[in-house]
């Protein structure tokens, strides 16, 4: 009968597992998913940072809210080399000189930059914490400490 055909089987073998979702929603998930993880891994090296100054404070203590400077240089080289590095995909290999096979081969899909450029990378980098550790820093009159602060801020990353 029509209705046991494999065509009008809404679940079974030669349906896919995951039901369409527009690109717009994995393309959120993905920036989601990695805005999570590049949180995530700049609280753990807040704390690490943390906890390395204040186990030996007279040797660490002058490096205080410098793992911000580190991160935001750091999240700026990944972010760089996420950008520069290839488009893999249909669209890179139907725009790819090379063979299909070598065009797939190296590199990030447009999904996957977004997950790690504008996701991992958004949430890993901080102004707003940059910002308050200037502003503590002059509030303390360490000007000199603040210059060379948003110099290693801007200038490295």
């Amino acid at each position: 009968t029509k209705h046991n055909t494999t065509k009008n089987r809404r679940y079974g073998p030669n349906m896919p597992l995951i039901p369409y979702l527009p690109p717009i929603a994995t393309d959120a998930a993905a920036v989601g998913i990695g805005a999570v993880c590049g949180a995530l891994c700049r609280h753990h090296v807040g704390q690490a940072a943390t906890k390395q100054i204040a186990k030996d404070p007279k040797r660490f203590g002058h490096m205080t809210g410098w793992h911000t400077a580190g991160i935001n240089v750091l999240g700026s080289f990944i972010l760089g080399g996420v950008f520069a590095s290839p488009l893999v995909g249909a669209e890179a290999a139907a725009n790819a000189k090379e063979t299909p096979t070598t065009a797939k081969s190296f590199g990030l899909t447009p999904r996957a930059k977004l997950m790690a450029g504008v996701g991992f990378c958004g949430s890993f980098t901080t102004f707003s914490t940059y910002s308050v550790d200037i502003v503590n820093m002059i509030g303390r009159g360490e000007a000199a400490r603040a210059l060379g602060y948003a110099m290693a801020n801007n200038v490295g990353g």
